[in-house]
């Protein structure tokens, strides 16, 4: 398992596995050009990360899009994790739980004092590996 930040030339890669998300929740917006005009703007920010996961040798297969922003009752930056995913046929190999996990160790060298996330309250895998980390 090789986890990753991605590069500014792994956008396509990035917004592809974002538009994976929208059809895995049943959505059919935005559309995949969205996806990656907003991506590549964002990943050359300096407070925003994409995380890429793969197994093995296969081309990425999960992603967690971090945005970081000071706050003012921390008095340091907050991490939040506002997507994590793994395509479907990559799901039970642990890759969510590698992204979780890296992302929380990002979150620490940066110095945040707080990770905050959204989670679909009917996703019961997520919200078990979000409880099981803390």
């Amino acid at each position: 398992m090789r986890i990753w930040r991605a590069s500014a030339d792994e956008a396509p890669q990035v917004a592809a596995l974002l538009a994976g998300f929208r059809d895995h929740l049943g959505r059919d917006w935005p559309p995949d050009d969205a996806f990656l005009r907003t991506v590549r703007r964002l990943i050359v920010r300096d407070d925003v990360e994409y995380l890429l996961a793969s197994r093995d040798d296969h081309p990425p297969q999960g992603v967690a899009q971090l945005r970081f922003r000071l706050g003012v009752w921390m008095d340091a930056e907050d991490c939040w994790l506002e997507d994590l995913f793994v395509r479907d046929e990559a799901r039970g190999a642990g890759l969510g739980r590698a992204l979780a996990q890296a992302a929380l160790e990002r979150a620490a060298e940066r110095g945040c004092r707080r990770v905050e996330l959204d989670v679909n309250t009917e996703n019961a895998p997520a919200l078990a590996l979000y409880r099981s980390l803390g």
